[in-house]
């Protein structure tokens, strides 16, 4: 999976994560800055597979892990800017 790819897994899972949050609607965080979180945890999760030597680009592992901490970014994120 290239640059593009993350860049789009991210903002999809992004947007969906921000989407099906419960506390949404209580949240100060807006759907671009969900997009960009999700954007960043992708990346982050890209980046660290690659240098941990955890598996190498196009590996069947980079989905699911990219994918898993960029809804785990977003879902952070969104829970800890809500109002309570």
């Amino acid at each position: 999976m290239g640059w593009p790819g993350l860049i789009i897994l991210g903002a999809v899972v992004g947007a969906a994560s921000w989407w099906l949050h419960p506390l949404r609607r209580a949240s100060h965080v807006a759907l671009w800055m969900a997009v960009l979180i999700g954007v960043a945890g992708a990346v982050i999760a890209h980046m660290t597979g690659n240098v941990t030597q955890l598996f190498h680009d196009g590996d069947t592992l980079e989905w699911p892990l990219c994918t898993a901490i960029a809804l785990v970014a977003v879902a952070v994120t969104v829970g800890l800017f809500s109002r309570r």
